[in-house]
């Protein structure tokens, strides 16, 4: 196994990283973005930044316009590109757009991906991923999914409440999951311009870093003709995990480089900042919390690229992104914990990013499977050998 990164992966690398500096980190205050994320007049503006640099959806196939990276090459440019809150909206691979352009390009139909996959890939249209329910609904556990599909000639019903719908204010279309009269699920397309889709309310979260926030959204009697299924009927779960088990992984990537930006923050902090006759890094319980936001670095580093590896060469990788999102998300999360800390009440401010780096990145540790999710089904595949 050879961590070297490719010339390719080192040049886009480097050239995110000055985008990031140059074009995206200047926009952080600007008023254009409020609890709910950045508003579409500033996301159109780093979008056409992003564009004018080359760097416009680059996970995306060349076909469609994107650079086609490969997993080693999104660590790298990911986690540039996640030093700033605003970088993956920039970029157009924030979340849910980037799970769902992948899971699009996988799956859906050609006539699909000229209607809804082209124009996000090129920046002009959002879409939201319809799965997750409130209680007794689908959650950590989606064979709860209450919303229902129910076939009528040409046509499938759906009616449904789902809630924590990131983006769901602005996107043009939604991947929907539903599920079907035998049990099964299965996933269609709808645009969110229909009278049968209801946007209720935004609910307050603790981020403020997506595009739309996270959406109560209603279904009644919806009609999605067959020809917008996406992919085969009863495969929904199946799809789930082409999805998800990359977008784990970018979730980590993305996170990482916000990580490492609270890191450098409070590092610079505590090399000019005296107390008791001596800057605060020369103090022993500074000094071993700097340490250990290096080791966490690292270790979180080391768990992309190794799972990157896998998924590029081919060898398994569901598995290894649960162990990664597990592993990163708490790792990451530390590493802002004691930046926090280190700072003390310069720390609990918005004078510098950490504190609301420290608030969009709690959620991480929850969506896209909690920790203990994760740990349950890894701990059964470790017992049965399949792991």
């Amino acid at each position: 196994m050879d961590f070297s990164l490719p010339p390719r992966a080192i040049e886009l690398r480097e050239r995110t990283q000055q985008f990031i500096a140059e074009q995206v980190i200047p926009l952080e205050n600007d008023p254009r973005q409020d609890s709910h994320g950045p508003h579409p007049e500033l996301r159109a503006e780093l979008i056409a930044r992003a564009r004018a640099a080359g760097l416009l959806t680059p996970h995306a196939s060349r076909e469609l316009g994107g650079l086609a990276l490969t997993h080693v090459e999104k660590a790298v440019v990911f986690e540039e590109a996640g030093y700033s809150w605003l970088g993956p909206t920039a970029m157009n691979i924030h979340a849910p757009d980037e799970g769902n352009i992948h899971l699009m390009e996988e799956v859906a139909t050609p006539a699909q991906k000229s209607r809804w996959l082209s124009p996000q890939v090129q920046g002009h249209t959002r879409s939201c991923f319809c799965m997750t329910e409130p209680s007794p609904g689908a959650g950590a556990d989606p064979s709860m999914m209450k919303t229902t599909a129910v076939r009528d000639g040409d046509n499938y019903v759906i009616n449904g409440r789902k809630w924590l719908i990131t983006g769901a204010e602005g996107s043009t279309y939604a991947i929907i999951m539903a599920r079907m009269e035998d049990g099964t699920a299965t996933m269609f397309l709808s645009d969110m311009d229909r009278p049968e889709i209801k946007l209720v309310r935004n609910l307050d979260a603790m981020d403020r870093c997506f595009s739309g926030g996270h959406g109560v959204v209603e279904f009644h009697d919806l009609r999605v003709p067959a020809t917008d299924v996406l992919g085969e009927i009863g495969k929904g779960f199946r799809y789930a995990q082409v999805r998800l088990a990359p977008a784990r992984l970018t979730h980590c990537m993305r996170w990482l480089g916000q990580a490492r930006r609270a890191h450098e923050v409070a590092l610079d902090y505590v090399r000019k900042r005296e107390a008791f006759g001596k800057p605060l890094v020369e103090h022993e319980g500074v000094g071993f919390m700097i340490a250990d936001n290096d080791m966490d670095l690292m270790t979180a580093r080391l768990h992309i690229l190794h799972t990157a590896w896998l998924l590029d060469s081919g060898e398994r990788g569901a598995f290894e992104s649960s162990r990664a999102k597990v592993v990163c998300s708490e790792a990451e999360w530390r590493v802002v914990d004691r930046c926090v800390q280190i700072m003390g009440g310069l720390g609990v401010t918005g004078e510098t990013p950490v504190m609301r780096i420290f608030t969009d990145m709690r959620a991480f540790r929850i969506y896209d499977g909690p920790s203990e999710v994760h740990r349950w089904s890894m701990a059964k595949k470790i017992a049965s050998g399949k792991a």
